[in-house]
């Protein structure tokens, strides 16, 4: 078991802890909300065909793209009103999961 000396103070249901952090818990990527503007990737697949341009004003539920992955067609809709700052993809290429695909400002 890896040795850390310091001690760390929080709270915890309302009562004060100090425990050691293990490395692993240091080394975590801190949380960040995601951002309601870039459309991720949810799951690996092929971009299918992508519906918007860049400078195109989008209405929440807007269809933005096709993304076939697991031998189904998923539709990425525009999560907010707003208009499309840049597209990072295009039809037939492979994506990765959480890969930013389209931005909106």
């Amino acid at each position: 078991m890896e040795e850390n000396t310091e001690l760390h103070k929080f709270s915890y249901d309302g009562v004060e802890v100090e425990t050691r952090f293990t490395r692993k818990y240091e080394m975590r990527v801190p949380y960040t909300p995601p951002d309601p503007r870039k459309v991720n990737a949810f799951i690996p697949g092929t971009i299918v065909k992508v519906f918007v341009k860049e400078k195109e004003k989008v209405k929440k539920g807007d269809q933005l793209l096709s993304l076939a992955a697991m031998k189904m067609n998923n539709i990425l809709l525009a999560p907010v009103d707003g208009v499309v700052k840049k597209v990072y993809v295009k039809a037939g290429e492979v994506v990765i999961k959480k890969q930013l695909l389209v931005e909106l400002k």
